[in-house]
């Protein structure tokens, strides 16, 4: 049996990418060139909004009183997770040494960036979890400067659940300014801001776009596009619980692709029957998107078996991936490409989005394939370096002068000579490339 789209995509999940370029190009391009007052021209005129651009403790903590306990207290649980998760994942990082050879010793040492950006979108929906994703693992990792940037709403500001979780998760800045030109402050250093060595977070096209150009002159978490998710589910799953899931992720964005992929025809039949009506009993906001997804963007493909579902699964490389069959230790051991993984239906990826304490800033459009997501080791900077005795330089001086004079490296090969020369005068050395 060969696989079969029992629907099948009319688009794919790309934006216009050279329209894009050119407009956020020009903003940072406008930017660096203009510094503070071009990047306040660009903010009234997005996001139409003339308060301070960098919050004072007093507008903190105004804003922080206007949060309910309760979701206080749900936003300090998830905090407690996601910090708990990163400082397991920098507990395997480690500074390390070894003698390579009798007098020689190499090491790593684990040094964190100094200044880190951390973008939470704040358009259409607040991402209060990006806030606690972003600046809960920077912290973790002991970056010195922490700056939150968030979209303010026009004649409100930020939304005080995101200057809330901010705070609490350590921003040492919070940033009232979105989009592109959010962007450029952190990494222009505008603001009396650090210049940020590493940008994080998720955004729109636009941001997305920005990350990806100045992405060199800084360090990005990964170049993201639009969320994805992909379930995996066979005879075993619950119809009603795989349909509510992929509507969950299909209300993300209009182009945020979500696939079905199984080996059982009738379960395919039937969350293709209760997609459309849990849809339309979304919130009109949620619906408008969950309705575009699933009729462009949404696949469901049926397998021969789980082994073809699980080779399926790893060519899509989805950001999310769920599981929902038998056997959750076959599935754990055998896929191998996705951002963050669901195993079985009593875990959401909804709950990774919000507050099981795994990152939900992840990468998208089959970027597993290659990188992991976001996690304190983004924010680390593994550096060696060595020293050794001269008789053990010996052995290494020579391999060097030889190997460099083979690549046609004369000088390489003479900064060996020269300490073969000094620390052992009375011996003769044969550096020739074919000695």
């Amino acid at each position: 049996m060969t696989r079969e789209y029992l629907k099948k995509a009319a688009l794919t999940s790309k934006s216009d990418a050279s329209e894009t370029h050119r407009i956020v190009q020009g903003i940072l391009d406008d930017i660096e060139a203009g510094g503070d007052a071009k990047a306040l021209e660009y903010a009234a005129r997005f996001d139409r909004y003339e308060g301070n651009v960098l919050l004072t403790a007093e507008e903190i903590q105004a804003a922080c009183t206007l949060v309910p306990e309760k979701l206080k207290a749900d936003i300090q649980f998830a905090h407690d997770n996601v910090r708990r998760f990163a400082e397991l994942q920098k507990g395997t990082m480690q500074n390390v040494e070894t003698e390579i050879s009798p007098g020689f010793i190499t090491g790593q040492k684990v040094i964190p960036v100094d200044a880190a950006g951390c973008y939470v979108p704040g358009g259409r929906y607040s991402h209060i979890a990006s806030a606690i994703m972003t600046v809960t693992t920077a912290k973790v990792a002991g970056c010195k400067h922490i700056t939150a940037c968030s979209p303010p709403r026009p004649g409100t500001g930020v939304a005080p659940a995101i200057v809330y979780a901010a705070h609490i998760c350590g921003a040492d800045k919070i940033m009232a300014m979105g989009g592109v030109q959010g962007v450029a402050a952190m990494t222009f250093g505008l603001f009396g801001l650090p210049r940020a060595n590493i940008l994080v977070g998720p955004g729109n096209q636009f941001v997305a776009e920005a990350k990806r150009i100045l992405f060199g002159r800084v360090g990005i978490d990964m170049i993201a596009g639009p969320t994805d998710s992909l379930i995996l589910a066979d005879s075993t799953a619950d119809a009603h619980i795989v349909a509510t899931d992929l509507v969950s992720q299909a209300e993300h964005g209009y182009n945020s692709p979500v696939w079905l992929v199984t080996d059982d025809r009738a379960l395919a039949d039937e969350v293709m029957q209760l997609v459309p009506g849990y849809i339309d009993d979304l919130p009109e906001v949620n619906r408008e998107n969950a309705t575009a997804a699933w009729r462009d963007y949404a696949e469901v493909i049926l397998c021969a078996d789980r082994e073809d579902m699980a080779a399926c699964s790893d060519e899509y490389a989805p950001e999310h991936l769920t599981v929902q069959a038998e056997d959750l230790d076959w599935w754990l051991e055998n896929l191998t490409c996705y951002g963050s993984l669901f195993l079985g239906e009593e875990t959401t990826v909804s709950y990774g989005d919000k507050a099981a304490g795994t990152n939900h800033v992840l990468p998208t459009s089959r970027a597993a394939s290659y990188t992991g997501g976001l996690s304190v080791h983004k924010y680390m900077k593994i550096v060696t370096w060595q020293r050794t005795t001269r008789e053990g330089s010996r052995p290494v001086a020579e391999a060097t002068a030889r190997i460099a004079r083979l690549e046609g490296m004369e000088g390489h090969a003479r900064a060996a000579d020269v300490r073969l020369a000094k620390y052992f005068p009375d011996e003769t050395f044969d550096l020739t490339a074919n000695g």
